[in-house]
């Protein structure tokens, strides 16, 4: 593999990516949860920092931009959103294309948890850094999109390779999991919530998953399934969110 991923939790339930193009020894972080436990990570890795590659505006993504730029002097890049809490050097929109050395990251717009919300793909080594827009047995939450913006941008997400290794930023399978089961009754997705379940107890982390895994257990990806009189697949998509929203299990 040409990269390289360092996965690490912080805050109460983010993860932390750092990834490292292997050919030219850069590195970059996906988003700043925490900035001081990225700077740790990096002391720990005997990393320098070269990229914040951001997904989108919120405090548990972007809130560390400023401090880890001042102690390192990475280039931060992301969508424009970003701008509500800290500056850019870099605006970036759906297809235009980051590099990390030799590593090429293609922008993908998975809009809908915010309204500009991006996704990181590295092609060549089947990765995708997908922020908040899926999750494994779960999606985002709609703070400022509609269910049909979500739903494509999910479209976009599920038409990547199936063997594409998908890092989201939280540790909410087991959640997920018991929500999930409360509307689908498949044997793969039982089979994967007892397998969750365990790792969590364990203290294993769930993340990452795959798009293949995705497709066949997470509720919000096979909605037209479980919702088929629905009028369209958006709109099974938008039925199975409010059921989440308001999901008290």
């Amino acid at each position: 593999m040409a990269l390289t991923v360092h996965q690490f939790p912080c805050l109460s339930d983010n993860y932390g990516f750092l990834v490292r193009d292997e050919a030219s020894g850069k590195v970059a972080t996906i988003d700043t949860p925490d900035a001081e436990a990225i700077l740790a990570e990096l002391a720990k890795l005997g990393w320098s920092l070269d990229l914040i590659l951001n997904t989108h505006w919120h405090p548990d993504h972007a809130g560390g931009n400023e401090t880890l730029k001042t102690a390192t002097g990475a280039t931060i890049v992301g969508p424009a959103e970003v701008t509500r809490i800290a500056p850019l050097d870099r605006l970036v929109r759906d297809g235009e294309e980051v590099m990390l050395g030799d590593t090429r990251l293609t922008v993908i717009d998975t809009g809908g948890h915010t309204l500009g919300h991006v996704s990181y793909y590295d092609a060549e080594d089947a990765i995708a850094f997908v922020g908040d827009t899926l999750f494994a047995l779960g999606c985002g939450r709609l703070f400022e999109g509609t269910a049909e913006q979500m739903w494509d941008s999910l479209g976009r997400l599920i038409a990547l390779p199936d063997e594409t290794t998908v890092y989201c930023a939280h540790e909410y399978t087991a959640s997920n999991a018991r929500f999930a089961l409360s509307v689908d009754s498949s044997a793969a997705l039982a089979a994967r919530a007892e397998a969750v379940f365990a790792a969590r107890a364990r203290d294993e982390a769930t993340v990452p998953t795959t798009i293949g895994v995705e497709k066949a257990t997470n509720p919000f990806l096979r909605a037209p399934l479980l919702r088929p009189d629905a009028p369209s697949p958006a709109q099974a998509f938008a039925e199975i969110r409010a059921a989440k929203d308001s999901f008290k299990g």
